[in-house]
C-alpha cells in the first residue's frame, strides 16, 4: 500500500480521496445550513419554519435540491451565452477549492502549505469575478448594477480584512494556518486583539453579501441584484456559493481569533473531546451569530456601508496594526 501511494498515481488518489473526505461533509453542512437558517430565522420571528418535509422538515434541503434540478435554466436573449453559464460555475468552485489549506485538526489538510493565507487572499480576490461577470453577461441593467455594488463592496471591506489578518500573522511569525492554530494553544487571539475580531467578523457580513450588508440584492431596489436573471441550477449554485462561503468565513475566524481544533480551557473533561468536534462547535456558533444579525438589523444604505468601510474600519485597523507592532517590539514578543 505504501509503494502504491509513493506513485504519482497512488498520491493522486490520495489527494482525492481527501477532497471527497473534505468536500462531501461540506456540500451536506451547505444544504443542512439552509434549514438550520430557516429554523432559526423562524424561532426569532414566532414561526414554525420547515416542518413539513420529513420529520421536522429535515428533508426540506432534498426537497429544494429536487426542484432545482428539475427546472428548466432559462438564458436571456441578449444576455453574453458563455460568461452567463461560467460565472455561477466560478462562484461555486471559488467557494469549493479554498477549503483545500483550512486544517480542520493537527495535521488534517489536504495542502498544508506554508502561504496558506496568501492562498485564500487570492482565493477571496477572484471570488468577485464570478458575480461581476454575472451582472455583465446578464444583459440588465438591475443585475449589472447589482454587479457593481458587489464588486464595490468586496473590494471596500477586503482591505480591512487584509489589515486585520496582517495583525495576526505579527503575533505568530508565520503563513501557515495550521501554525496560526498552534499560536493560540493557551491564549486564543480574541482576547488581545478583540477589536479586531469585530472588525474582522463584521467585514465577512459584507465580503459575503450577507445581512446587514446584502446590498447587491436589495429586494426593494434591484429585485435580487446580480442573480435576477438566473433559474433552476445555475441559481442554485450561486445559492451554494455563498453559504459554503459563509462556512469559510466562520471556518476562517476560528482559526484566526478562537484557537481552531483548541479547547477553551485546557481541563480534562474538556480535553477528551476530538479537535475536529471543537473546529465544528466553533463554525456552528459563528454561522448562529451570522444567522442572528440577519434577523436583527435592517439593511444599511449603500452610503452608510461605504463610510463604514472606509472612514471607520479602515483607520481603526490600521491604526491597531501599528499598536500592535509596537506593543510586540517593546516588549520583545516579536515571534522569532
Amino acid at each position: 500500500m505504501d509503494a502504491f501511494l509513493a506513485t504519482p498515481l497512488g498520491t493522486l488518489a490520495l489527494t482525492v480521496a481527501q477532497a471527497l473526505a473534505l468536500l462531501v461533509p461540506l456540500l451536506i453542512g451547505v444544504a443542512y445550513l439552509t434549514y438550520a437558517e430557516r429554523k432559526v430565522l423562524a424561532a426569532m420571528q414566532y414561526r414554525r419554519g420547515p416542518n413539513v418535509v420529513g420529520p421536522f422538515g429535515l428533508l426540506q434541503p432534498f426537497a429544494d435540491a429536487a426542484k432545482m434540478m428539475t427546472k428548466e435554466t432559462i438564458i436571456p436573449t441578449g444576455a453574453s451565452r458563455g460568461l452567463f453559464i461560467l460565472a455561477p460555475m466560478l462562484t461555486f468552485v471559488l467557494a469549493m477549492i479554498a477549503w483545500a489549506v483550512i486544517p480542520v485538526n493537527e495535521g488534517w489538510a489536504i495542502a498544508d502549505i506554508n502561504v496558506g493565507v496568501l492562498y485564500l487572499f487570492a482565493i477571496s480576490s477572484l471570488g468577485v469575478y464570478g458575480i461581476i461577470i454575472a451582472g455583465w453577461a446578464s444583459n440588465s441593467k438591475y443585475a449589472f448594477l447589482g454587479g457593481l455594488r458587489s464588486a464595490a463592496q468586496m473590494v471596500s471591506y477586503e482591505v480591512s480584512m487584509g489589515l486585520v489578518i496582517v495583525t495576526v500573522l505579527m503575533c505568530v511569525g508565520s503563513l501557515n494556518l495550521s501554525a496560526i492554530v498552534r499560536a493560540q494553544e493557551h491564549l486564543w487571539f480574541v482576547i488581545p486583539l478583540f477589536p479586531m475580531f469585530i472588525i474582522f467578523f463584521i467585514s465577512t457580513l459584507a465580503e459575503t453579501n450577507r445581512a446587514p450588508f446584502d446590498l447587491p440584492e436589495g429586494e426593494s431596489e434591484l429585485v435580487a441584484g446580480f442573480f435576477v436573471e438566473y433559474s433552476a441550477m445555475s441559481f442554485a449554485l450561486f445559492f451554494l456559493g455563498e453559504y459554503a462561503n459563509m462556512i469559510l468565513m466562520s471556518a476562517m475566524t476560528s482559526i484566526l481569533f478562537l484557537g481552531g481544533w483548541y479547547p477553551p480551557l485546557h481541563v480534562e473533561p474538556l480535553t477528551w473531546i476530538p479537535g475536529p468536534i471543537w473546529f465544528i462547535l466553533k463554525i456552528c456558533f459563528c454561522l448562529f451569530v451570522f444567522l442572528w444579525v440577519r434577523a436583527t438589523f435592517p439593511r444599511y444604505r449603500y452610503d452608510q456601508l461605504m463610510r463604514l468601510g472606509w472612514k471607520v474600519f479602515l483607520p481603526f485597523s490600521l491604526v491597531w496594526l501599528v499598536l500592535t507592532a509596537a506593543a510586540l517590539k517593546v516588549f520583545g514578543w516579536l515571534p522569532a
